[in-house]
């Protein structure tokens, strides 16, 4: 089958046009040996079918991260029939040096310049014709938002299959052109992977993945001498970026016509308020506050009450089902108290997590997330952090294991290892059922506030954390913070609603695996040895959570069922929720989990219990992704450990002091 790959910058709208030209015909995974996401989509076109890889967003294609390495990797040797670069016409001189590192490449590419509306209200002409000359590659118009210019695209990608295309790479001058000729004469048969002409270029910028692969393939005489050629220098990596730039400056020269008003654009506008040096923060907490509070308006008010009843209603059948057909008691208990009020007590909360899904997603779409980013630079500077750290803070809302995926954008090693060790702390989408339990029963009139709470305590827990680690066990001068603010943008819904829907089916598919292993272990559990009431203390759940519940005593939820339900949330942190609907369930008039945890908790211990929910040990996922990204157990278990004691020390706090003062 002929594969089509997509490569551009991040913010050029390749994932827009991915979702645009696969729609739900996607799959979603990981590449080979590495965490990056891998996404796949099948595309139909004149009864053909094609396999189209959306690459990781990338300003280059050089070895600096995980990213760089996993697309032009997959370029070079995954052996794609046509490379779709997918260009910002916005912004067209940052995106083009992408591409002319594709052509230094060889390889078939054709060029989507997408966002072409944009540039027609900004009132810049682009000669489109003269700029696919100067390159030697067909150029396309494109819209991906709006699904403009897809087939035009389509149809030039395939013609391009069979159609010779001479790339027209940069020049970079008599001096460097003698040193890539000495390189190529040296390597002269040699078994090499990459294309000769770019294997040099790289030798002689120094990339050290390249040199490696030519040791690995040869040998160490003829790496010797490469090295003598006096490839590596700075001069000469800086020398050919200088001549990239000047063969896009020339290609720009030419192709594109800009007004001569530098009037201000509607984006510089918002951005000296919503950047503002003393405002920027405190808008960025009011908009969290008002996604936080919608959240619980639209989630809980309109759509919880359907869900919640529509299980507890689905409960009812399948028992009265399972009684005509004489089932045994013990299937009946396994799937109505372990599987519907274990598993369902998850489901419920899913309507308050579509609706913060789908406000977060919104503000990323427009652009926001980029600017809440930068205004946090100053604080994480100050505390010794790196101001990307924040992006990944900021995808670890969603869920801590893409969080952690996300440091591996960040080029110096203590930036990536505290963004990684701190990460944990950003309140992922599978604590948020816990929180909104007890928020449920015991503060239902300022649920938004109690939530915002929480998060806000997460962001400041790990910004004090990262503090400590800055000046204790990484000491390494940090980077520069080099960050590009996107335009602002009519949020695409349908890409919204396609990214909230696959964080949501995430979701509801660890609920249907992990969690239904983890219930279906313990309720086992929880009814053995046989004799013993059922979910009672006297079970081996029971004497288990008996064992560990001293140690949550301080903490003032010391019950055996509050302890195994912490206990199941390191396997998955939706777990705690749906283990208390089981251990509960017939507690308290009815079976719903908000009417049973109100006999056994306070608001206090309710508060104390969120916050240890808030820090101690993240799920199994999390632990394994950092042992896989640092590669190495020793950080993995002291993770593990030292946000169990940071947990346990915050919780035992807020009851403490809480209980003096008389709450």
């Amino acid at each position: 089958m002929n594969t089509i790959a997509l490569v551009g910058n991040p913010n050029s709208g390749k994932t827009t046009l991915f979702n645009a030209l696969t729609g739900s015909n996607q799959h979603v995974g990981n590449w080979p040996g590495v965490t990056v996401e891998k996404k796949e989509g099948k595309i139909r076109y004149k009864d053909i079918e094609y396999n189209v890889v959306d690459l990781p967003g990338t300003y280059s294609l050089g070895a600096y991260s995980e990213d760089e390495l996993v697309a032009r990797d997959f370029i070079l040797k995954g052996n794609p029939d046509i490379v779709i670069n997918v260009v910002d016409a916005t912004n067209i001189e940052r995106n083009l040096y992408l591409t002319t590192q594709l052509l230094e490449m060889g390889v078939k590419v054709v060029i989507a310049l997408n966002m072409m509306d944009e540039v027609k209200s900004k009132n810049i002409y682009i000669d489109m014709e003269n700029l696919s000359k100067k390159l030697g590659v067909p150029v396309v118009a494109t819209v991906a938002s709006k699904r403009r210019g897809l087939d035009d695209l389509l149809k030039e990608t395939v013609l391009s299959f069979d159609r010779k295309q001479i790339n027209h790479s940069p020049k970079y001058g008599e001096n460097i052109e003698r040193e890539l000729k000495s390189i190529k004469e040296v390597l002269s048969g040699s078994d090499l992977e990459y294309p000769m002409d770019w294997i040099a270029i790289k030798v002689l910028e120094g990339d050290r993945e390249v040199i490696e692969h030519i040791r690995e393939k040869n040998s160490p005489d003829i790496v010797d001498r490469i090295l003598e050629t006096g490839n590596g220098s700075s001069d000469y990596e800086l020398e050919i970026i200088d001549k990239r730039y000047s063969f896009i400056d020339n290609i720009i020269k030419h192709s594109v016509v800009r007004p001569d008003d530098n009037k201000e654009t509607l984006t510089d506008r918002i951005d000296k308020v919503v950047t503002h040096k003393y405002l920027g923060l405190p808008i960025f907490a009011v908009i969290m506050f008002v996604i936080f509070q919608l959240t619980f308006v639209i989630g809980e008010d309109l759509l919880g009450g359907f869900v919640a009843s529509s299980i507890e209603s689905f409960g009812e059948i399948i028992l009265e089902s399972l009684e005509n057909l004489n089932a045994p008691p013990m299937l009946i208990s396994f799937i109505v108290e372990g599987i519907i009020s274990g598993v369902g007590a998850v489901f419920e909360f899913i309507p308050l997590i579509v609706v913060l899904y789908f406000f977060i997603g919104i503000l990323e779409d427009t652009g926001y997330m980029a600017r809440a980013a930068y205004v946090m630079d100053g604080i994480m500077r100050s505390l010794g952090l790196h101001g990307k750290t924040f992006i990944s803070m900021i995808v670890g809302f969603g869920c801590n294991v893409p969080g952690i995926m996300a440091t591996r954008t960040l080029e110096s090693k203590k930036d990536k290892m505290i963004a990684i060790l701190i990460n944990p702390f950003m309140s992922c989408g599978a604590r948020l059922p816990i929180y909104l339990v007890f928020i449920a029963a015991f503060f239902p009139d300022n649920g938004g506030l109690v939530l915002f709470s929480l998060y806000a305590l997460g962001i400041i827990m790990a910004l004090v954390v990262g503090r400590i680690f800055s000046k204790t066990l990484f000491k390494e001068e940090s980077s520069h913070f080099i960050m590009e603010l996107p335009p602002y943008r009519l949020p695409s819904f349908r890409s919204v609603l396609r990214d909230m829907w696959d964080k949501v089916w995430d979701f509801i598919h660890r609920a249907g695996t992990v969690i239904f292993v983890v219930v279906s272990i313990l309720w086992l559990l929880s009814i053995l040895p046989m004799g013993v009431e059922p979910y009672s203390q006297e079970s081996i759940l029971g004497q288990i959570g008996t064992l560990i519940a001293p140690i949550f005593k301080p903490a003032g939820f010391g019950t055996w069922q509050a302890s195994v339900s912490l206990f199941a949330g390191i396997a998955a942190k939706e777990a705690v929720v749906a283990i208390l609907g089981m251990v509960y369930a017939g507690v308290s008039e009815g079976s719903e989990l908000i009417y049973a945890i109100r006999d056994v908790f306070t608001p206090l211990t309710a508060m104390s219990f969120m916050i240890m929910v808030l820090f101690y040990t993240p799920c199994a996922a999390v632990i394994a992704t950092v042992k896989k990204e640092t590669n190495s157990y020793k950080w993995a278990i002291f993770m593990a450990l030292y946000t169990f004691f940071i947990g346990w020390i915050g919780a035992v706090l807020v009851y403490q002091i809480g209980s003096l003062l008389g709450f």
